[in-house]
């Protein structure tokens, strides 16, 4: 086994452009900034992680930039000298020095994984316990354009066999309009596919309590994150309340969180995210308290580059507890292709590459082409 010790840690800042703009509720982005973040060992081996937001601060308060200052002046210089399997011990010393951030510090757990796990030679989902499956099927989002828009964008999907499920987003528009423009599209999609929404915390208890009810009845399957993510009670209260599952999304980003909600009834899904969560283990012991409490898992997505999408379809295919799918559709929303071998999208599923580590390989000449100047 070659020397495990950190010698260097380099960070890249990169712009990907996207096929089309991505809306969320409060805002969009046309292309993705990502930070890459590269841990090389004595040995020779370097390790990859990626710093990834969804459209900018708003979500979680951090963005690749604040990611980047993080990393080179406070988290970096801890790294030096360590070995990469310390990953629990490095993971202690980050949080003494760092309070939050928990971005910044996924893509440096990341890249530690795919770099201890290349240096024994096996996938990062070794180190996380094997496998529980090889696939994940893959929900593709629909932004908040009108809805004969976003039903021919379905319609394609549908037609080209890459997805069987959609996700519309929700939350900028008047709570009236915004459902009815739903319930729309649910209508043309009913008996070919299915439809979920996520409010990304943008609504009340009230309107929530109100309007929602309505997406049911228009055979809508799933709610996610109605409203903003400290009002837990909120969550259980509306849970309570409607016939189909709600997901915590930014209500749920520790394993305290995960316990929390469980013990509340506030949610019926958990979506994972290695990103949100500060990396892949904090994200699995997630979802073994969800497992414990008879929640199933879903595997979210930060609009993630190959890199993260690659880690979180680790977890996603390591974690027994994920039986709703997943929205790790970031590559496919990207113009650019990242990876020397693309992820393998097929029969709607994303399928786990085989290699070492993370298994995938980011083209140079890619990386180059996008850093920001």
């Amino acid at each position: 086994m070659s020397d495990l010790r950190i010698d260097r840690v380099e960070t890249v800042l990169v712009d990907i452009p996207l096929r089309r703009a991505h809306r969320f509720a409060r805002t969009g982005m046309e292309a993705q900034p990502v930070l890459y973040v590269f841990v090389r060992t004595a040995g020779g081996i370097t390790g990859v992680g990626e710093g990834v937001v969804p459209g900018g601060p708003w979500w979680g308060g951090e963005s690749v930039e604040t990611m980047q200052v993080v990393i080179e002046r406070y988290l970096a210089p801890l790294l030096v000298g360590r070995a990469v399997d310390d990953i629990a011990g490095i993971g202690r010393a980050m949080h003494d020095v760092v309070a939050a951030n928990l971005y910044a510090k996924a893509a440096i757990e990341v890249a530690l994984h795919d770099a201890w796990a290349r240096c024994l030679d096996v996938p990062v989902h070794t180190l996380l316990g094997g496998l529980a499956r090889r696939s994940v099927p893959v929900t593709w989002a629909l932004g908040t354009e009108p809805a004969p828009a976003v039903v021919e964008e379905a319609h394609g999907k549908l037609e080209a066999g890459l997805h069987r499920s959609f996700k519309l987003k929700m939350g900028a528009l008047d709570p009236a309009a915004d459902v009815a423009r739903i319930c729309a599209v649910a209508e043309k999609l009913a008996g070919v596919a299915g439809v979920r929404v996520d409010l990304n915390a943008r609504w009340d208890r009230l309107t929530s309590l109100t309007h929602l009810p309505r997406l049911a009845e228009a055979g809508v399957e799933l709610v996610e994150q109605p409203v903003p993510g400290a009002e837990v009670d909120a969550l259980a209260e509306i849970n309570a309340a409607l016939p189909i599952p709600v997901m915590a999304d930014e209500s749920l980003r520790t394993p305290a969180d995960a316990l929390r909600l469980a013990t509340c009834r506030a949610a019926d899904v958990y979506s994972l995210k290695t990103t949100k969560s500060g990396g892949l283990r904090a994200t699995r012991a997630i979802a073994e308290i969800a497992a414990a409490a008879g929640i199933p898992c879903h595997g979210g997505t930060s609009i993630e580059s190959p890199i993260g999408t690659a880690a979180s379809l680790q977890l996603a295919c390591a974690s027994p507890a994920v039986t709703w799918g997943s929205e790790l559709f970031g590559p496919l929303l990207m113009r650019e292709e990242m990876l020397t071998r693309p992820l393998r999208y097929a029969d709607g599923e994303l399928h786990l590459p085989d290699g070492p580590g993370l298994g995938v390989e980011l083209d140079p000449d890619a990386v180059r082409a996008w850093t920001r100047k």
